[in-house]
Order: C-alpha cells, then sequence, then structure tokens
C-alpha cells in the first residue's frame, strides 16, 4: 500500500516538474512514511510514496520495464501476483524483482490494458506508456484503494488523495453543492463526482487511457446477479456452504501474503471472528488481533472479543475510545476523509488503526464486506418486513417484526404497531420503486438537509440525488430478486463511497496501515451473487449461508450472534471540553462565512444540543454533517496549500 501521484501531457521544465511531484508526494506522505521517489519523463512525471510489504529491498517505485519505455506508480497489492508471475515465466518472460509491481509491468506488455482482469487484488496505479505516449490507469473491482483526478491547463494530474491535487497551482478547493446533497442523503458522492469542484473520482472497476489530451473511461468487471427468483442453482445448502468455506480460506490465505507481520481486526462480530479464525491456522507464529472498546455500554462490544480471544488464543491488543477522544480527533478524521460525513463511525477505527501502527504492524486483515455480500444490515430485513407489511396495510401483527431486528434500538421497544408501520414507511414506498430498500434511510438522512441555507438550497432547485442514484442503475436490475437489488446498491454505492473510504482506506493509511478484506475477493464476490437469496436471509436470520460455511470455527455465541452494527456516539461525543470547538463552527458568523447553513435553524439545533441533547438520527446526522462541513471548509477551502513547504528537489 502506498500513495501516487502524477501528470501526463504539456511541458513542464525538469526541476519544475519535480518540484510538483514532491509536494504532491508531500501532501500524502502518511500514507508511504517508508520512501519516495520521482520519475520525470517528455510530457509526463509519477511520484510515490512507500509502504513496503511486499519486496522489501527491490520494490522502489516508480518502477520501469527492462527497456526504460514503461514506467508505473503503484499502490495496493496484487496478491495472486505468484500465480501470474509463473505464468509469466511459462511465456519466457523474467523478472529482475520478487515484486507484484513488476508482475503488473510485464503482464501490461503482454496484453495492453485489459490485463487488468487477471489481477486479485485491491490496487489503483498509472502506468506511461512512452512509445504509445499513453497514460493508463486503473482501480479495483470493489473500490478498496482510492484514485482521484482532474485537468488542468490542458494537463492531466492524478493522486490517491485530493489533496495531492490541491498541490497543484491552479486547483482550488470549491465545495461542489451537489456532491454535499448526495451526502446529505445517500451518504456520500456519487462516483464519479467528488465533494471537491472540479476533480473526479476514477469509479470501481474502471479503467481511463489518456492520450491526444482526451480521456477515455470504461468498466472491465461489474457485479451481476441471476435474473430470476432463485437463479438456476441446483446444489444443496450444503454443497454451496463447502464451496462457500474453500473460497474464503483461498481468500484468506493469498491475503497473508507479505515480508511483513500481518494482523487481524477482531471485534467481536461474526466476519471478523471469521476472518480471524481462518488467518489463526495459517499463522505459524500466532496471530495479533485488534480491537477497540468504548466506554459507553451500548456501543462496546469487549465481552464477544475475550471471548473470540480465548477460543483462539491471539495476542490481543484492544484501544479504548470516550466521547472526548472522538471529539479530539475529529478535526483530524475531517482532513484525512476530505469529506463532510454524517457520523463519527470513522474516529475510532483511526484510534485502531493508530494502536496497530504503535506496534509495529502495517497490515491488518478486515471482515469488511460480508454484509454487504451475505446480506447482513438490518436494513435487508427491514425492507422485506415492509414488504410484508404492505400487503396487509391494517395488520396490528406484523409491524411487530421490525422490534425483532432492532433489539439494540430500546426506544423502538415500547411503540404502537401503528408507530412502527409509520416510521419504517411501511406501504408508503410502490413495491417496484428501483430504491425501495433504502428509501426509510434516504428520507429520514434528507431530513437534515432542513438546516441547507437558502442560498445553497437555491443551488439545488430542481434536483434529486436519489433520482441520480436510481438512473445509475444497471438494465438487468429490474429483473433481479429484490433482496439482490438491495444489496446492489450496498455493494456498488455506500461500501466504496462510505465504508471503505471515510472508515477504510483513509483511517488505516492515516498512519501507514494497509487493511486487507478476504470477503471482497472478486471470486467470493461473484460467487455470493449467484447464492439464491433464501439461503442469505432465512426468515430473520441473516447471513444464513455464511453462518453454515463456519460451521465448527467460533464459539457458538459468536456463530449464532445477531448482527451489531458497527456504531459511534455522534452529537454526544461532543458535549466534553474536547468538543467545545463546535460552538465557534456553528456560530452565525461561521456559517455566515461558509453560506451552506441556516444560521437561525442551525442555532435552534446548538442550543437543543446545550440544552437537552439530540436524540433521534436526523438531528445526529445533520449536527455531524455540519460539524464535518464546517471542518471541511476551515481545513482545505480556507488554507489552499499553505501549510507545505516547498520541497528540496
Amino acid at each position: 500500500m502506498c500513495g501516487i501521484a502524477g501528470y501526463f501531457g504539456g511541458y513542464r521544465p525538469q526541476e519544475e516538474a519535480a518540484m510538483l511531484l514532491r509536494r504532491m508526494c508531500r501532501a500524502i506522505a502518511h500514507r508511504g512514511p517508508d520512501g519516495e521517489g520521482i520519475f520525470v519523463g517528455d510530457g509526463a512525471g509519477l511520484g510515490h510514496r512507500r509502504l513496503s510489504v511486499i519486496g522489501l529491498s527491490d520494490g522502489a517505485q516508480p518502477m520501469s520495464n527492462a527497456e526504460g519505455t514503461i514506467h508505473i506508480t503503484y499502490n495496493g497489492e496484487v496478491f495472486n501476483y505468484i500465480e501470474l508471475r509463473r505464468e509469466l515465466t511459462a511465456l519466457g518472460r523474467r523478472c529482475r524483482t520478487s515484486t507484484d509491481t513488476e508482475v503488473i509491468l510485464q503482464l501490461y506488455e503482454e496484453m495492453g490494458a485489459d490485463f487488468v482482469t487477471r489481477l486479485n487484488g485491491d490496487f489503483a496505479f498509472a502506468i506511461w506508456d512512452q512509445p504509445r505516449n499513453r497514460l493508463v490507469l486503473a482501480r479495483d473491482r470493489m473500490g478498496v484503494r482510492p484514485l482521484f483526478h482532474a485537468w488542468r491547463d490542458g494537463t492531466f494530474h492524478f493522486a490517491s488523495e485530493m489533496k495531492a491535487l490541491l498541490q497543484i497551482p491552479g486547483v482550488e478547493a470549491e465545495i461542489d453543492p451537489i456532491a454535499l446533497d448526495q451526502i446529505f442523503t445517500l451518504w456520500a458522492p456519487i462516483a464519479p463526482r467528488t465533494v471537491f469542484k472540479g476533480i473526479c473520482e476514477l469509479p470501481p472497476a474502471h479503467f481511463m487511457i489518456v492520450e491526444n489530451g482526451e480521456a477515455r473511461v470504461r468498466p472491465y468487471w461489474s457485479l451481476s446477479f441471476p435474473e430470476s427468483d432463485e437463479g438456476v442453482d441446483r446444489r444443496t445448502e450444503g454443497e454451496i456452504a463447502e464451496e462457500l468455506r474453500a473460497l474464503l480460506d483461498d481468500a484468506t490465505r493469498i491475503r497473508l501474503r507479505a515480508d511483513v507481520e500481518v494482523g487481524s481486526f477482531l471485534s467481536g462480530g461474526l466476519d471478523s471472528s471469521i476472518v480471524s479464525a481462518l488467518a489463526v491456522r495459517m499463522v505459524p507464529g500466532g496471530l495479533r488481533t485488534f480491537a477497540v472498546t468504548f466506554d459507553d455500554a451500548e456501543f462496546d462490544e469487549s465481552a464477544y472479543q475475550a471471548i473470540m480471544v480465548k477460543a483462539l488464543g491471539t495476542r490481543h491488543h484492544a484501544v479504548a475510545c470516550g466521547a472526548d477522544d472522538i471529539a479530539g480527533i475529529f478535526p483530524e478524521i475531517v482532513r484525512h476523509m476530505e469529506r463532510p460525513v454524517l457520523r463519527t463511525a470513522p474516529a475510532p477505527l483511526y484510534l485502531l488503526s493508530g494502536l496497530l501502527r504503535q506496534e509495529g504492524l502495517k497490515v491488518v486483515l478486515s471482515g469488511e464486506g460480508a454484509d454487504e455480500i451475505f446480506a447482513g444490515y438490518d436494513l435487508f430485513k427491514e425492507a422485506g418486513i415492509r414488504r410484508f407489511c404492505g400487503r396487509q396495510p391494517g395488520s396490528k401483527i406484523r409491524p411487530h417484526l421490525f422490534r425483532k431486528i432492532y433489539p439494540y434500538l430500546t426506544s423502538l421497544q415500547q411503540q404502537t404497531p401503528e408507530y412502527l408501520a409509520a416510521f419504517f414507511g411501511a406501504g408508503a414506498d410502490a413495491p417496484d420503486d428501483p430504491l425501495f430498500s433504502h428509501r426509510p434511510r434516504m428520507r429520514v438522512t434528507a431530513g437534515a438537509k432542513m438546516f441547507f441555507s437558502r442560498d445553497l438550497r437555491e443551488s439545488l432547485r430542481g434536483y434529486d440525488a436519489a433520482d441520480e442514484l436510481a438512473a445509475a442503475l444497471p438494465k438487468a436490475f429490474a429483473r433481479w430478486h429484490p433482496l439482490h437489488q438491495a444489496q446492489f446498491i450496498e455493494t456498488r454505492f455506500l461500501l466504496p463511497g462510505y465504508i471503505l473510504s471515510s472508515q477504510g482506506d483513509r483511517m488505516a493509511m492515516a498512519h501507514g496501515v494497509e487493511s486487507r478484506f478476504p470477503f471482497l475477493d472478486h471470486r467470493l464476490v461473484e460467487f455470493a451473487a449467484g447464492i439464491p437469496p433464501r439461503l442469505k436471509l432465512r426468515g430473520l436470520r441473516e447471513k444464513h449461508i455464511l453462518r453454515e460455511a463456519a460451521a465448527g470455527l467460533l464459539p457458538p455465541v459468536i456463530g449464532q450472534r445477531s448482527k451489531q452494527p458497527y456504531r459511534a456516539p455522534d452529537s454526544a461525543s461532543f458535549q466534553g471540553a474536547a468538543g467545545s470547538y463546535v460552538d465557534e463552527l456553528m456560530s452565525a458568523e461561521a456559517l455566515a462565512a461558509t453560506g451552506l447553513f441556516n444560521p437561525q435553524a442551525t442555532g435552534k439545533l446548538l442550543e437543543k444540543y446545550h440544552r437537552d441533547g439530540i436524540g433521534g438520527f436526523r438531528d445526529n446526522a445533520a449536527f455531524v454533517g455540519i460539524v464535518s462541513t464546517q471542518l471541511w471548509s476551515r481545513e482545505f477551502a480556507s488554507t489552499q496549500r499553505q501549510s507545505l513547504p516547498e520541497p528540496a528537489v
């Protein structure tokens, strides 16, 4: 894992080009604390910040082919590089290094840009093909590794993080109001849009070719589901579970490939427990596990962590997280995320990644992705219950099912069936609405936009983020099972847009830590997509087939445990001394300066926060969203690259 940057096209004197590349690399130095390299050619330049994980002694980048005509800067890991290198050797090619970087270069020489379909990994790279005078960029299928780009004065620029692109003269940090609206509706912008005007994101599973002053973008992979309720799968449940276990076992095995120690997150939930249980059998020297604990029992899972640690015999490390901890680091969180957010959940993961680095680890396994591909989220069950209730709108019994899927929300347990049906929108949405599964979340989240300023509202007149999301769905979407439709939305939009970025890559790489995700191996994702819905969600038992595949791996209390979503205290995190800065950020003067939020409405929210505290998702999302947006403006729009000194050439 590393940080990359560069440009293509236009003329720059050698010294000026080197200075720019070093400034861009300096902005993302946290991603690669082990070294820096630049390459300046005729009309192109590549920069690299290295986190050395594979090929410690011979993996410096940018790297060139033997002839010195094709050059690469690369972030991530290709986990099947050993098998691919054997194939290259069989073709008569000779590798000079032990790295996956050189495997990518040689595959490109052998196959052209289509070679990316052969890669199993998490990656973002740029290849400058000097003879063809073109730049080829690609991003992994699931969107684990980021890649952003911007044009300026006819020159194409790219980087792992947007703060590197802000080092380019003339690129300004101006907020995109549509992206902000998308965040306050969908939790994340819809790629390629970003919160910075003029800066775009290369979508997951796409590659881009830049030549002759133009960029062409096209997908090389897509997530798809059977076009019938159950597909044509005739295997037994046991056969499916057995193949699933074998795939997951192999996905974990190849993600342990590294020349440094690999640890594992262990939250106490099903997914990280499965990954840790598989990994501990493959690490001869013993596995180290890592977790976050909370002072507040509502969010804490340390009791389940202790059960797994005892069962696996791992060397366990935990970091305690309190409200003041979240508030104290939240400005730094926003700087690394580079966007506003509606939740504080990334903050504890930032602390957790810091613990890994303190313990000397650079690489960690994560259970992320299982909820998306095996239907683990409560949202999937909720959508089914809403459809069930919609078939008998007057039922007094069916709405009680909502209580069963949210046992951790104590306020719901005492509500009437009428309230529950209204709260979850039972019967409110047409069953054939492509966004049926996500409409309640979108409605509640979008309620936070009541705090938008008049000018911002006016600039967004006639725009609907949900309509744009619906328009981006594939043609076959309408023919998929409703559960598969919901899974697609989560997997292709929220997973890369929020989970893998704000909570994943950015929090880990802030400390130079690489996260690896066995559940997001594309072979496993494709296999899971073909599993019949009834084997993923059996009644209200989420991830049924995954539990069956993991039988015997985990203590029963973990293996049968219901999903407890990862959460952290939101507005309550700022009520101590460490959060005192919110008063200044939400003051009338500060709000008027950014012009994004209504000072009167926001002032009332702040009064409520101080008087009674804030309850409910909408107001908590609004509070965190306003605070993070104001912090974003202060960090980026107000500073404009003033913090980085000129590097030595």
